[in-house]
Formats: structure tokens, sequence, C-alpha cells
């Protein structure tokens, strides 16, 4: 039977780091400040960033919330973006997503100021990540790599597997395992033989956003198994991208959903806002 990797318990204890690094600052009269901007009433953005507010407060991280209605145009979203650029009091800037269709994304995503952003999407961040260097990383693929970390089990050498090829999740994770020296296989829609692919892997990372896509006979006996997904199930209840019953008979080790990922993208932020602050500060 696997053992669970607590996401709890692990972002409880990234969350406590960064409310000492905030604490730290405020000694020095830094207060560390993220900015969230929400367009439209998206139930699941609404209840990430109300999530992300909860974060905040408990880190002692100052926090805004900018609701703006679904009709915003991009332009007006854009200047928004840039007004909080400009803001030496705001030192993360975050977009949450999805944004309403008339909006292009990646429009929005390259106005944020680089050193502004905690989400770490912006093209000068994933340019540093691709070449080794000192960045903001995507808050869910740097999670990810915290509870793989926190197995103990070293990553070097091991064959890892993700599935999905997404910007925020399955690209970035890919080339974090590869920083760590695993050989890495990016699965996807078109792949072939994917059930093999993903049934030799010592590390599997689901990121596809299709309940219990994962099944058994995908997950090699002692794996590290990651999930990611964020789905409901038949029964209206919150369930990942694993069949997670079956598959923990085989696994070393399985993160669960809920009380996983989710909870570790959010820590995640909150170390890399007070990252931010300690940049543009001079701290760092």
């Amino acid at each position: 039977m696997a053992q669970r990797i607590d996401g709890k318990v692990l972002a409880a204890r990234y969350k406590a780091e960064a409310a000492s690094g905030a604490a730290a600052l405020q000694k020095q009269g830094i207060a560390p400040r993220l900015a969230v901007i929400i367009v439209g009433e998206n139930p699941a953005s609404k209840t990430y960033v109300a999530g992300k507010a909860r974060d905040c407060a408990e880190c002692g991280i100052l926090s805004d919330v900018i609701e703006l209605p679904e009709q915003t145009g991009e332009q007006a979203l854009l200047e928004r973006v840039a007004a909080l650029n400009a803001d030496d009091a705001v030192h993360g800037v975050l977009v949450q997503l999805p944004l309403p269709a008339h909006i292009q994304e990646s429009h929005v995503i390259h106005a944020i100021a680089p050193e502004k952003d905690v989400d770490g999407f912006t093209p000068i961040n994933v340019g540093r990540m691709v070449l080794g260097e000192e960045c903001f990383l995507p808050c869910t693929p740097a999670g990810c790599l915290a509870m793989l970390q926190s197995t103990g089990v070293p990553i070097a050498g091991k064959d890892a597997v993700v599935i999905g090829r997404s910007n925020i999740v399955g690209k970035p994770m890919a080339l974090l395992l590869t920083a760590q020296n695993a050989t890495v296989t990016l699965c996807h829609s078109r792949t072939e033989n994917l059930r093999e692919k993903c049934a030799a892997a010592n590390i599997l990372i689901a990121a596809v956003g299709k309940a219990g896509f994962v099944t058994a006979d995908m997950v090699k006996p002692g794996a590290i198994v990651i999930d990611v997904g964020i789905n409901r199930g038949a029964d209206g209840r919150l369930c990942g991208d694993v069949d997670f019953a079956a598959a923990s008979e085989k696994a070393a080790f399985i993160s669960p959903v809920p009380g996983g990922v989710g909870l570790m993208t959010r820590a995640m932020l909150m170390q890399n806002t007070v990252k931010a602050a300690r940049l543009q500060s001079g701290l760092l």
C-alpha cells in the first residue's frame, strides 16, 4: 500500500517558511504585498482566489483582490496590470486564469513585470527556467517537485513520465525534473503506447484533467505518483486524474486529491511573493 504524500502537512511547512520570511521583511519596514486580478464570475476561480487571500493572511502577506466584471476589455485589463507594475508597494502581480474568451491570455501574461511575476508564467521567467537561471518557478510544478523531494527518494537517474504538455504544468514540470537529472518523457494526446510508457516510469506526474485517467495498469510497482488533476467525479466529489484506490495498491508514494498538489501550489505562491519582496527591496 502506497504512502500518502500529505499536501496539507507539507504546505504548512512551506507557508511557515514564507511567514518567517515575511516577518523578517516587516522588521525592516517592508510589507510583502500580492495583488490578484480576477475577471468575471467563474466559481472555481473565485474559490481559488479566496484561498490565496486566506493564505496571504496566514503568512503575514498583504493582499489585494481586484474584481473586474466579465465584460472588461483587454485594454482595460492591461492598464490595470500596468498600474500594478508601477506600484512600488505591490511586489507580486497575478491574473487569475482562465480569462473570458474575448481577452487573449498571452497578451496579459506578457504584460506582467517579470520581477512581479509570482506565477512564473512570463517569457522572461520561463526562459530563465529553461537556462537554469534564478527565476520565479511556476507554482504547481514547483509544488510537485517539493512533494517528490519530500519522499526522500533520489530523483537523479530515475525514469519520469509527465502526462500533459500544458505551459502551466506539463512543460515546466518536465524541465524541472530534467534539472534534477531525471530522464523525462513528456506524454500527450498523440503519444503512442502511453500505457506502456507510464508503466515503466519510476516517477509519474498526471496533469491531464480527466477523472481517473491513470489506471492501476499504468503504474509501475514502487513508483511515485503525483496527481495534479482536479476534477468532479460522477458523484460530484473532487477527484484527480489517477484512480487513487487502485494506484495505491502498486505505488510506493502517491499524492491525494483533494489534499495534495493544490495546497502546495498556493504555498509556493506565498514563497514566490516573499522572494519578490526581497528582490525588489535589494535584499537578494
